[in-house]
């Protein structure tokens, strides 16, 4: 575990009890704090976050994130604080605020940018190939959530109208309709673009799930452990078929199959991959025969 999300984990045990006094002093407390020192306080802590001080300001935040439950500061609060963790590189705290935000409040005007910051939460939190990938697993699917609750658009339509208004501006600055449309057609290619990102990143990440479950396959096979390393190279082929690691995860089933003198198996593998790679079954002609002679012979 990384110095950083060791550092969350502490601090999310921490944030937990005193959440849990922050309530009862104020259900014991007469005198609530005024909405006017609560926007002053969050404007504080804005500030610092301006000032790219954001472990300062997540600790201000972190009080008022009780402080303004049930109020208008409340997602403004809990926006505001994820940032501010996802910018300490904070990601596993910075993914509970976020998650919490989308969940509580799915029409709040933050929601849709707090589901892309989760999701980049979880990328962050996505280790090297050869460890644990449950983050990567984690981003893909809120990447693709985020897809599903707002797809991409015509982008470049979008773009088109940009230049469009652009080269209008040139020759009529002052044309307040012209100014109009090229602002919403840039807010709108502004939208486009986390979106341009999820599409783009998902394969980055299942290419890592892919190289993930490749490895193991191989770690078995070095190991003499044949019947597991073909359950790897199986889910790789199941699974991941988008993925660089396709054929070489369809070689590896052919030659644990061989290892394992399961000729039937080596049969139907070698004709699954001459169909799927018929400009490569030089690379399995030699072993072909050779199963074929096993076969014919069991």
């Amino acid at each position: 575990m990384t110095m950083s999300l060791l550092r969350s984990v502490f601090r999310l045990r921490a944030i937990l009890p005193a959440a849990a006094v922050l309530l009862l002093s104020s259900c014991s407390s007469s005198k609530l704090s005024t909405s006017d020192a609560l926007e002053k306080r969050y404007q504080h802590a804005v500030g610092l976050m301006q000032k790219e001080d954001f472990d300062l300001a997540a600790i201000e935040l972190e009080s008022l994130m009780f402080s303004t439950r049930a109020t208008e500061l409340e997602d403004d609060v809990l926006y505001s604080l994820g940032k501010s963790y996802y910018f300490s590189d904070q990601y596993l705290l910075a993914s509970e605020i976020f998650r919490r935000l989308t969940q509580q409040n799915p029409e709040s005007p933050f929601a849709r940018d707090a589901q892309f910051q989760l999701a980049k939460s979880c990328e962050q939190l996505s280790p090297h190939f050869e460890r644990d990938q449950e983050f990567t697993e984690k981003a893909i699917i809120e990447f693709k959530q985020y897809l599903d609750l707002y797809p991409v658009q015509d982008s470049t339509r979008i773009a088109g109208d940009v230049d469009t208004y652009r080269e209008l501006l040139k020759v009529n600055p002052g044309n307040r309709d012209y100014q109009e449309k090229y602002e919403r057609a840039q807010a709108e290619l502004g939208q486009q673009a986390p979106a341009m990102y999820s599409m783009k990143v998902i394969p980055v990440l299942r290419e890592k799930l892919a190289r993930n479950r490749y490895s193991i396959a191989r770690n078995y096979v070095q190991l003499k452990k044949y019947r597991a390393a073909s359950i790897y190279f199986d889910e790789v082929i199941r699974s991941y078929p988008d993925t660089g690691y396709l054929e070489q995860a369809w070689m590896g089933k052919i030659d644990m199959a061989v290892k394992r003198k399961k000729w039937f198996e080596a049969r139907q593998a070698i004709e699954q991959f001459q169909q799927l790679f018929p400009e490569k079954q030089e690379k399995v002609d030699g072993v072909y025969k050779t199963v074929l002679e096993k076969f014919s012979q069991s």
